[in-house]
């Protein structure tokens, strides 16, 4: 059987392609970006993956990582650790143990609902669940979910706000 038109004509040069674009391109898919900027800095090209990880006291997956030993074997062998690259290790947990801010927010719609509620039914939570404006039909739990995050969340814009339902109450 013959082959087909298309593969008989030898390949033309398109002009059309960057080539230079294209092989940038195929090298970014070849090695990609490392996202922790420690172990970035520590890579060596000319290294393999599992080459790198040992010397950064690193490993690839989890089998092997914690073998299953006789006490015998245990009592005679200190465990063989040759890491080259600690500063790495330290590095990370430094970073690890830094507290970090909490960066969950509410919507707007969250924010004028647990308003309403609370300026209608204060605490009660089983009243703000038979609320007309409950259109969602959550359940007292729910809502009580949704008034926390609101704190959470917003601690001084909820304090405003029962500032001024205190002195609305007040007059």
């Amino acid at each position: 059987m013959g082959k087909t038109k298309k593969s008989r004509n030898r390949s033309k040069f398109s002009y059309n392609k960057n080539k230079k674009k294209l092989k940038k391109k195929i090298r970014r898919k070849e090695k990609p970006h490392i996202e922790c900027p420690q172990i970035r800095n520590a890579w060596d090209e000319h290294k393999t993956v599992k080459q790198n990880l040992q010397e950064m006291g690193l490993s690839l997956g989890t089998k092997g990582m914690l073998p299953i030993k006789n006490k015998k074997d245990m009592e005679s062998k200190p465990a063989e650790t040759n890491v080259l690259k600690p500063y790495v290790i330290e590095a990370m947990e430094v970073e690890a143990s830094l507290r970090r801010e909490d960066r969950t927010t509410c919507s707007t719609d969250i924010i004028e609902y647990v308003q309403y509620m609370v300026k209608e039914h204060n605490e009660d939570y089983k009243a703000m669940a038979r609320d007309e404006k409950n259109y969602y039909q959550d359940t007292p739990k729910q809502i009580k979910r949704k008034v926390e995050l609101y704190k959470r969340c917003h601690p001084e814009q909820y304090a405003a706000f029962i500032a001024s339902l205190q002195s609305q109450k007040s007059t």
